[in-house]
């Protein structure tokens, strides 16, 4: 098979690269900095019919943290729309045969705590990711399109947040994890009294590795077909108090841990319950969190 993987440079689209070559393929790889602008339907067709992939891994995506939805709503919403319809449309004209592609848990509705595939409809999203949840579910809408009028296979696993090495370690553009390492060990190397953490310390989130989210992309390509959401999960939380804590503990910081609560928290809790993900690959998300994190936390610290 012919895989392509789309947004091969980002944060999840390297590490699914890297898998790939680790078993043996050699995959066709592209990103906006690699010469492939998805948001153009020119270069993105010319991009398939001239490669002529038949698998394609999705990992291309605009996304941020909270303060970066809150702050550029706009950009989210059009980058990733032209994405989806572009990507959608190229791969029905150039014969893909099959898409996976990966949608994260914010698309559940905000009063939901254990996310479960067929709750996904039953309200409104949080409003801190109202519009990047948007255009994730839009995607499955365009996948439940085109498989109706074209017969198009898509995948759409839904993954926890992500965290790992190469992740996005700025305050604005990282989930709260690669933010909060950043913040503990440049406080530890510039002996800062405290840290300061957005929010009451209280929302509860289930975190997936990167390399266990590129696992569960690259064994979604032998899945059974189905146009359902599938979750990636093992229901299990860590609230960011608790979070903090455990960085704290492993980079060896000795200041203070202070919330500010005057900063949004978003959702209050989110797990992901993994069951049909499980039942589907033979397979569930493998790396345990604290192993995890101090692995991110290493190569934070030899990389910045």
């Amino acid at each position: 098979m012919k895989i392509a993987v789309t947004g091969a440079t980002g944060f999840l689209g390297k590490r699914v690269v890297k898998k790939l070559r680790e078993r043996g393929d050699e995959p066709i790889v592209t990103s906006r900095s690699l010469g492939v602008d998805l948001r153009d339907y020119a270069q993105t067709i010319d991009f398939f019919q001239r490669e002529k992939p038949e698998i394609l891994l999705n990992c291309a995506s605009f996304v941020g943290g909270i303060q970066f939805g809150y702050k550029y709503p706009v950009d989210l919403f059009e980058n990733n729309l032209l994405m989806n319809v572009n990507l959608l449309k190229a791969a029905r004209e150039s014969g893909i045969k099959r898409i996976v592609n990966p949608i994260s848990n914010c698309v559940y509705p905000a009063k939901a705590s254990l996310f479960k595939e067929e709750e996904i409809w039953d309200g409104p999203m949080h409003e801190s990711v109202l519009v990047y949840g948007f255009v994730r579910k839009a995607f499955w809408v365009g996948s439940w399109a085109s498989h109706r009028q074209y017969g198009l296979d898509v995948i759409n696993i839904v993954l926890s947040n992500m965290y790992g090495p190469e992740d996005h370690f700025e305050e604005e553009r990282s989930h709260a994890l690669g933010a909060l390492i950043m913040k503990f060990v440049e406080a530890k190397r510039k002996n800062q009294p405290f840290v300061n953490v957005w929010g009451s310390g209280k929302p509860v989130r289930e975190w997936m590795h990167v390399d266990d989210g590129a696992e569960a992309m690259i064994r979604s390509i032998g899945m059974p077909a189905t146009e359902d959401f599938v979750n990636i999960g093992i229901g299990q939380g860590i609230s960011v108090i608790e979070m903090c804590e455990l960085i704290k503990e492993i980079t060896g910081y000795q200041g203070e841990i202070q919330l500010d609560p005057s900063k949004p928290d978003g959702a209050a809790y989110k797990t992901v319950d993994g069951t049909r993900g499980e039942q589907m690959l033979g397979w569930k998300p493998a790396i345990p969190f604290r192993e995890g994190v101090a692995l991110a936390i290493r190569w934070y610290e030899e990389n910045h």
